[in-house]
């Protein structure tokens, strides 16, 4: 949309306060997007993503935020954190989507506030019900199955979700671990073995959390249960 500006009651030449600030807001935009300014990983900077044509300002999670090729974070609504723009993004679908996964690709740099110029928030657009990101919530999967090559067994425990993909790593390792040697003798007939997967939200009653017991102790309750 072109936006005429209004000289009305003013010298030849001159913008009205309104009309100048609209100036000052697109020349801002464009200097953001000439020069844009470095994202360091592991600062936990909010930063600029691409989504379609748009771009928007999105959180770093603290503690996963170093790349190389996928971090976590979390889409704010351009103005955060006044409390207008928390209502805003309600409307506008910014603030129900949690943790995603964003490709370090899609990142332009760190934000600055000349891209809110070009969000979805001030096209007055709903974010996109695919914004091109996967959640970014993980869990453990610690499943026996029928030692004699087939896919028959279960699921002996779910733990999630992790807010932090590197705490998912050092469970599955501390997992892995305290399996090694006895993975085949805990279930009479089965092995067992953790994997690793992105967190099933719609099945979230299913899961024990992580950050509420330890993973080692859940597996030795788990299995207790199984052979009592």
């Amino acid at each position: 949309m072109i936006r005429r500006f209004r000289r009305c009651g003013h010298a030849p030449g001159t913008l009205t306060p309104e009309d100048q600030a609209v100036v000052d807001q697109f020349r801002a935009m464009l200097t953001a997007v000439r020069t844009p300014q470095p994202w360091t990983p592991g600062h936990a900077q909010d930063i600029a993503v691409r989504i379609g044509p748009f771009v928007e300002r999105a959180h770093t999670r603290p503690g996963d935020d170093h790349g190389p090729e996928v971090i976590a974070v979390a889409l704010v609504h351009p103005d955060t954190p006044h409390a207008s723009a928390y209502r805003h993004g309600r409307q506008l679908g910014y603030t129900e989507r949690g943790w995603l996964r964003c490709q370090t690709s899609a990142i332009l740099g760190a934000w600055q506030p000349g891209y809110a110029m070009l969000t979805h928030a001030a096209a007055g657009l709903s974010l996109p019900d695919d914004v091109g990101m996967e959640p970014a919530h993980y869990a453990l999967y610690i499943e026996a199955r029928k030692r004699d090559d087939s896919l028959d067994g279960f699921t002996l425990l779910r733990v999630g979700p992790y807010t932090q993909t590197r705490h998912a790593q050092q469970d599955h390792d501390r997992l892995t671990a305290a399996l090694d040697g006895r993975e085949t003798i805990l279930v009479p007939g089965h092995r067992i073995s953790v994997r690793y997967a992105p967190f099933d939200v719609s099945d979230h009653q299913l899961f024990t959390d992580p950050y509420e017991a330890d993973a080692v102790a859940l597996l030795d309750a788990a299995v207790a249960g199984v052979s009592a």
